[in-house]
């Protein structure tokens, strides 16, 4: 199973994306694609009745609306993401400007679920995925990391979630539904194409209706509550696609770098040992 988390997948690295910057475009869609968008109208309406002063300050404030947040989200740097290299065989976690890391080989990884029960929300379920890594240059400094969200999900799920990683790093790095290897990324890119189409509800609702009308051969297909879904999907499109705009500017204009010893591990023709290696060569260097 392919989480939401993950980024991106090439033949060298896998990315998984920092639990920080998951929510990065909301603001911009529901300032700009939801307050933004009705005040357009509103300004629409106001200049077709005359009222230019009234539709100018509508415009303004739409405007407003839309950029302020839109240039505060994508100027803001995101964190960098959990990087898989296959090249090298180990994982890398950037926080603060401090490398983690550790060796995939031997990798220290748990997961266990459990569950959290409130006044408000009630029984949720969640499961975690975790793993040990060190800090560059002091091993003794060990930080566990979630290898994406444990909200909302199941013991099975994150085993799923395990077992793909662990396919992409030994087996692929292409593969098929089966786990088997492949030559083609084919599987592995229709996987990766949910995430590019998060938000895109009223697609998916209305290809759940067209599903439900085959299966009834047209009669009585249509509950109240796909209705609901389709007509809320349609509202909620321009902050969805708003949200995944600024999303994508921002971790192409606003993203910190890698230091150069994890990017030239990252390139085809780059270095092939491990930082684990790196220290302890400094280490008996230092001796």
């Amino acid at each position: 199973m392919c989480m939401p988390e993950v980024e991106g997948q090439t033949e060298h690295y896998l990315a998984i994306e920092h639990g920080d910057s998951a929510d990065r475009g909301m603001w911009t869609g529901a300032l700009g694609g939801g307050l933004g968008c009705f005040l357009f109208i509103m300004a629409m309406i106001a200049l077709l009745n005359g009222h230019t002063q009234s539709a100018a300050q509508a415009f303004f404030v739409a405007t407003a609306c839309t950029v302020i947040p839109f240039l505060l989200e994508i100027l803001r740097p995101m964190p960098l993401p959990i990087l898989l290299n296959r090249r090298t065989r180990e994982l890398y976690f950037e926080q603060e400007g401090e490398i983690y890391h550790t060796p995939w080989d031997g990798i220290a990884a748990a997961t266990y679920a459990y569950g959290t029960v409130g006044p408000y929300t009630a029984g949720m379920r969640h499961a975690a995925l975790e793993a040990l890594l060190h800090r560059y240059g002091h091993p003794q400094e060990q930080v566990v990391i979630n290898l994406g969200s444990p909200t909302g999900k199941s013991l099975e799920m994150q085993l799923g979630f395990w077992e793909y990683l662990r396919t992409y790093m030994d087996d692929g790095p292409w593969f098929d539904q089966k786990g088997q290897s492949s030559d083609s990324p084919e599987f592995n890119h229709s996987l990766l194409a949910a995430r590019k189409r998060r938000g895109h509800w009223t697609r998916l609702q209305w290809r759940d209706i067209k599903e439900q009308y085959q299966a009834n051969d047209g009669r009585n297909f249509l509950s109240g509550s796909d209705f609901v879904l389709l007509v809320g999907s349609l509202f909620l499109a321009p902050l969805n696609a708003i949200q995944n705009f600024t999303y994508a500017m921002a971790k192409r204009r606003s993203r910190s770098q890698w230091p150069q010893m994890i990017r030239e591990r990252l390139r085809d023709d780059g270095p092939t040992n491990r930082l684990v290696d790196l220290e302890s060569t400094s280490s008996n260097t230092g001796v």
